[in-house]
Formats: C-alpha cells, sequence, structure tokens
C-alpha cells in the first residue's frame, strides 16, 4: 500500500500546481500572456468572459476547457482562420493555453433554458432548431449542442449566450470555406444546407431565447 504522507504530499502538490494554474489563466485574462503580442482577453471579450454582442465578440465564460484549448490551438497551426485570434492565439504557450482554457470554463454564466425536444414547435425556426430539416439533410441544432444549446464536450460549443451576429458569422464561415476545423466537415454541410434567412433566425434565436425565458 502507499504510505499516507505519500498520498498527503501528492495531494498538495496536485492542489498548488491547481492553484498556480488558476492565477496564470486569471493573469493571463485580465493582463495578458509573457508574450506581449498575447493581449488580455477581457480587453475584447468582457470583464465578465461574456463577450461584447455590439462588436461581435462571443463569450468565453463558461465555455468547456477542451473547446477553448483546440479552439486556441487550431487558431495557432491556421487551421481555424481570424485575423485577430490567430496571431494572439501563436504567442501563446501549450502551458497558457491549458491555464487560459481552465479559467474561462471556471467563469460564471447565467443557467440556459432546458428545451424538451418532445415539445411541440409551432415556429419553423425553433422547429428547425430543435428538430432539424432531414430532407434537406439538417439535424436539429440542439441534437448535437445539447438542450437548449448548452453545448456538449469539445466539439459542440454552447450557441445560447453567444451573440447573434457571431453566431450568424461563424454559420457563414462554414458556408464559404474559411472555417472548416470540425470533426468529418459535419457542420460544413449543415451550414450550406441553410438559407441566408435560416442563417440569421437561427442565430437570433440562440442569442435572444434564454434572456427572454429568464424574463418571464
Amino acid at each position: 500500500m502507499i504510505p499516507l504522507d505519500r498520498i498527503l504530499i501528492g495531494s498538495l502538490l496536485l492542489l498548488s500546481m491547481q492553484a498556480a494554474t488558476a492565477a496564470d489563466g486569471q493573469k493571463i485574462f485580465t493582463q495578458g500572456g509573457e508574450n506581449p503580442s498575447a493581449m488580455a482577453c477581457m480587453s475584447c471579450h468582457g470583464p465578465d468572459g461574456l463577450g461584447m454582442a455590439a462588436a461581435g465578440f462571443p463569450r468565453l465564460a463558461g465555455l468547456p476547457a477542451a473547446y477553448v484549448s483546440k479552439q486556441l490551438k487550431d487558431f495557432r497551426d491556421g487551421s481555424r482562420k481570424q485575423p485577430i485570434m490567430e496571431p494572439l492565439a501563436k504567442a501563446l504557450s501549450d502551458a497558457e493555453i491549458s491555464a487560459i482554457s481552465a479559467t474561462l470554463a471556471a467563469m460564471p454564466v447565467a443557467p440556459t433554458p432546458d428545451t424538451r425536444r418532445q415539445q411541440m414547435a409551432t415556429d419553423p425556426v425553433e422547429s428547425l432548431a430543435l428538430y432539424g430539416d432531414w430532407s434537406r439533410g439538417i439535424p436539429g441544432c440542439v441534437q448535437c449542442h445539447g438542450p437548449g444549446g448548452v453545448g456538449v464536450g469539445e466539439h459542440f460549443p454552447p450557441l445560447a449566450h453567444q451573440p447573434a451576429s457571431y453566431l450568424a458569422g461563424q454559420l457563414d464561415a462554414w458556408r464559404d470555406g474559411r472555417r472548416s476545423n470540425d470533426p468529418n466537415q459535419l457542420m460544413v454541410g449543415v451550414a450550406k444546407a441553410l438559407t441566408d434567412t435560416e442563417v440569421k433566425a437561427l442565430a437570433e434565436y440562440f442569442a435572444t431565447r434564454a434572456s427572454q425565458e429568464a424574463a418571464q
């Protein structure tokens, strides 16, 4: 058996490492990385990490750490294109990416109201969000992105509480080839099957539904 004192020492070291990582992540968020080119995340994404809707900057607070880490590495290696984020990600080390990803994942965000797919959707936009249109190869958004668009794991980020302009911009990027960093090119096919009107309507649906239900 492993001696109790070694277990205690190991636990203390782990807690110390976690605390150091959290401190590093918070510093990157508020002050930037060691490389001056990696400016503070809060400069664009807000002091609470909830984004700046007017400018189209997405919320980062509460996003899964694995998803944030993957996106930063994709920006860094060029597999995801964005003129602001690419140089910032290139200035971050692997350790810094791990630290900021963990910090962002732990930041609070308003609860996302549950949307049950069993409910009857009378609005065509809500029907598309919940059930999709399989005649055109479009699954319901919540089938991959979770109930209410809360997000699922590394590859399916939250849609709720994101600015409509950001969501629409990402769908357009999938459609025109500026973004292609998803497994099996799933989003590319879905986005290309949507009309311009549907892209705008779905973006507005997920951007506003949470706040509307919270006010009821």
